[in-house]
């Protein structure tokens, strides 16, 4: 005897997005994985509950060797949830699923222009969403996360040690930044990070960091600015 189902019940589903940390290894395997240890080995606890995504664009490698590398980034508690960029001959079962379509950058819109100087030729400028800001008006806790992907955020406060600030813009900390703060998260190279107190373990600016002990003494306890210049983290105290 078939039983039909009369009393119908919905499953409810929705969308929603989240930030990611992007893991872009480089050949040889061994030795990103070195460079990898080090960051983890300085600023504990970077992986731990994140989202990862493995970028595999230009990256020359076979199904053996993506298999060895997500078991060693297994090893050190990175849980891969997607891969970007891998060719589909490489991937198979057991594998974290492909993916594609993550939005590193701002969206442009080109548009063409009517002509107006030189005559004959057009014009072609970009039109980018204008970025937004957030204030967190009281201190950042250890343990504690800021994440705002959509532009700046500002601390009215301090940021102690073991909490961080991610911002897809820059980072205004009005108080000592003894955490991590990371600045230009989905792609921002002119981000910068700002603090009133420089005790930080970690900073970051479109994906290049600086540890505590790279920076230099003189800045330790300085109002200072941060900023990017041929990808290296540039510092100097705020007047």
């Amino acid at each position: 005897m078939t039983k039909v189902l009369t009393d119908a019940r919905s499953i409810r589903i929705k969308g929603r997005s989240f930030l990611a940390v992007m893991l872009s290894p480089d050949l040889p395997i061994d030795d990103w994985l070195i460079r990898l240890d080090d960051l983890a080995a300085r600023s504990a606890g970077f992986f731990l509950g994140r989202p990862v995504v493995l970028d595999l664009t230009d990256l020359q490698i076979d199904r053996p060797q993506l298999k060895d590398l997500i078991a060693e980034l297994a090893k050190r508690n990175v849980s891969i949830m997607g891969i970007e960029g891998a060719r589909p001959s490489i991937l198979g079962s057991g594998m974290p699923p492909a993916l594609k379509g993550g939005r590193s950058t701002s969206d442009i819109e080109v548009q063409a222009k009517e002509p107006v100087d030189p005559p004959g030729k057009s014009i072609v400028t970009e039109t980018r969403p204008a970025m937004q800001s957030i204030v967190i008006r009281e201190p950042v806790r250890s343990g504690q996360s800021v994440i705002f992907p959509e532009g700046d955020v500002t601390v009215i406060g301090s940021v102690a040690s073991g909490a961080e600030v991610i911002a897809g813009g820059s980072v205004h900390i009005y108080g000592a930044l003894r955490g991590r703060a990371m600045a230009g998260s989905i792609g921002n190279a002119s981000a910068r990070i700002f603090c009133r107190k420089l005790e930080a373990e970690l900073v970051a600016i479109d994906g290049i960091y600086k540890m505590a002990e790279d920076m230099a003494s003189n800045l330790r306890g300085q109002a200072v600015q941060l900023w990017l210049e041929d990808d290296a983290i540039m510092a100097e105290k705020l007047i």
